[in-house]
This record gives structure tokens, C-alpha cells and sequence, in this order.
């Protein structure tokens, strides 16, 4: 069974979330993704949430002990199991994390700077089974590969080959727009909107794709011409 780790950008960190499985199991995936996401997350604060696990003291240490030694600060832990929270509770990790704040600010005319939206910047490649949520923009530099997806509130530039999932403008943001190097994705999304996803013709080029009349289109990828 393939235990499948979420990674999205929240206000206080980042926010893991791990599927079901044999705990054992849980835990050394969710090592081997921080692994593979390298310098991208040291430092970083994370909050975890496992779901309906029920843990004690010693597997909840050993993670937070295994966390510490990938660089990064396990300072939450979620859970819907009452044993979970107690244990969480006793190490001293928060069980409660803030609401999300508002995606977007109120349009300016005289800009084109997107000011008052995050951004993350992932130096990695995202292999099958992670799936990246950020409420904001993303960019990879990097390959984004099958099995894999990206979802973000904002725009995804991806500085490789995007052959997985992207969706931009998750939360109804229809000026987003998703660019790559090589926009060969299994699935194409922008807001409420899903692309057809065309046959490679060609060498691959850098393209945008954008939404036209309703429709998602994909053209050759001019900076000056970005939004």
C-alpha cells in the first residue's frame, strides 16, 4: 500500500498530511519525501497531520527526533484520535493551528506587482505521489513528474518539464496562469477550468497556459507578455 504525504504552504510553516497505512510504514515515507525535497524544507516549521493514527509518546518522539535531524522543527501535530492529542499535548506540540487568511487582496490597476501573496520556491524535482498545496504562488525549479501535483491559489512556474498534475488558481483566481519549460501535463487546471491536454508536436518549448474566453490555451511563452 502506497502511503500517499501532502506537503502545503500554510501562515505558520508548512502543513504534512499522511494517509493511512501501518504507522511503521508512515513514518519511513514520510522521512524519504523530506529527503527528496532536500534544502527546500530545512529550517522549516512543520505541522503534521496524521489523521485518525493513534500515537504514543515513544513513536511521537522518534518522529519529532527524526524531523529534528532532517534540519526542521516538528512544532504541531493534528490528529482525530483523543490518545494522539494527549501525547501531543505532553511533548508539548500545539494540537490547534490558525484559520487561513484571505488568498487574494483587492486588485490594483496601476500595478502589476501581485503584492500581499505568498510565494514558495521548490528546488526539487516532485516525484509520483507528492502533492504540493500552497495558497499562493509556486515555483519549481525543477521537473514535475507523473504522479505527481501542484495546486496552488496563485500562478505555477515550473523551471523543467511539467508532466504531472498542476491546477492554479485553485480558489477561483481565473487570471492565474501555469508556464513550464516543457507543458506536457496529464491534467491542466485554472480555476474551475480543465484543458484537454494537446499531442507533443515538436521540440518542446517554453509555453503559458491562460484562460481565453472560458477556454484554457497554451502559446509560446513571452515574459513581457505575462500578466
Amino acid at each position: 500500500m502506497t502511503v500517499k504525504v501532502q506537503i502545503k504552504g500554510i501562515r505558520e510553516g508548512l502543513l504534512v498530511t499522511v494517509g493511512d497505512g501501518e504507522w511503521e510504514q508512515v513514518h519511513q515515507t514520510l522521512l524519504v519525501q523530506l529527503d527528496e525535497q532536500g534544502v527546500f524544507l530545512h529550517g522549516a516549521r512543520l505541522a503534521l497531520d496524521v489523521g485518525n493514527h493513534a500515537l504514543k509518546a515513544a513513536e511521537l518522539g522518534k518522529l519529532r527526533s527524526d524531523i529534528s535531524q532532517h534540519e526542521m522543527t516538528l512544532w504541531a501535530v493534528l490528529s482525530n484520535s483523543p490518545i494522539t492529542e494527549q501525547t501531543a499535548q505532553t511533548l508539548g506540540l500545539a494540537t490547534r493551528i490558525g484559520k487561513p487568511q484571505p488568498e487574494y487582496p483587492a486588485a490594483r490597476a496601476e500595478t502589476l506587482l501581485h503584492t500581499g501573496e505568498d510565494a514558495i520556491l521548490v528546488q526539487r524535482t516532485l516525484r509520483s505521489g507528492i502533492s504540493l498545496n500552497h495558497a499562493g504562488h509556486v515555483v519549481v525549479l525543477g521537473d514535475v513528474n507523473p504522479g505527481a501535483e501542484v495546486i496552488a491559489s496563485g500562478n505555477i512556474l515550473v523551471w523543467g518539464r511539467l508532466r504531472g498534475m498542476a491546477h492554479a488558481g485553485a480558489e477561483g483566481n481565473e487570471l492565474a496562469i501555469v508556464c513550464a519549460l516543457d507543458l506536457s501535463p496529464t491534467q491542466l487546471r485554472i480555476a474551475g477550468h480543465i484543458a484537454m491536454t494537446p499531442q507533443r508536436r515538436g521540440k518542446p518549448q517554453p509555453e503559458m497556459a491562460r484562460l481565453d474566453s472560458g477556454q484554457v490555451v497554451a502559446e509560446n511563452w513571452d515574459p513581457k507578455k505575462s500578466r
